[in-house]
């Protein structure tokens, strides 16, 4: 038994004999079969990662919450939050449309989720999250914009079989859907022709 803070040389010895007898095994190899080991140990090195690794990567999220449900969409289709927003609300038009504002001298239509999701529109208003892939193309109605986060692929559930599975990739324990961003901003009923108006 070493004393403290001493060497234990009878397990050093014993390590050294296991190091000399794998020394002398990897010397019996041929050149072929060396070389065979060495690719193989290559090839597992370079193996791209699964799908599964993939998905585990961490995603940035902000989060918010709208007529009583709670939401994430990846930060990369959050341009900005206008805490204030002006909007203009258009006579006659679809459920999902609560109106229009003007944002950087640019008129902006204001959606509400709820209908997508077959739910009633909130009276209560809050702020703005500016959405789009790489230009303003919607602003999302919310009640408030709760933070941002990251969300890890074991973390999250399927989504409810009651929403749409294009529009929610996930939710959260919590029941926080996850917004598929590129599927929101290409729905058809948050489309629309702003031709024909001006200004707000």
């Amino acid at each position: 038994m070493p004393k403290s803070g001493g060497i234990d040389w009878e397990a050093a010895r014993a390590r050294l004999a296991t190091l000399a007898a794998a020394t002398q095994e990897q010397e019996t190899l041929s050149p072929g079969e060396a070389q065979a080991i060495l690719d193989a140990r290559a090839r597992a090195l370079a193996h791209a990662p699964s799908p599964d690794l993939e998905r585990e990567a961490p995603r940035e999220v902000v989060r918010f919450r709208t007529a009583g449900q709670a939401y994430a969409l990846e930060s990369r289709f959050v341009l900005e939050v206008v805490r204030a927003p002006e909007v203009v609300p258009l006579p006659g038009a679809p459920p999902a449309l609560r109106g229009l504002t003007l944002l950087h001298g640019e008129v902006l239509p204001v959606v509400e989720l709820a209908p997508l999701f077959g739910r009633a529109p909130a009276d209560a208003s809050g702020p703005l999250l500016v959405v789009g892939a790489g230009r303003p193309e919607l602003g999302l109605r919310t009640e408030e914009v709760q933070e941002v986060a990251l969300l890890r692929g074991r973390e999250l559930l399927p989504p409810p079989t009651t929403v749409d599975p294009a529009l929610v990739s996930a939710a959260e324990p919590d029941g926080t859907l996850l917004l598929e961003g590129e599927a929101l901003l290409g729905d058809s009923r948050l489309v629309f022709d702003l031709s024909d108006e001006g200004t707000v």
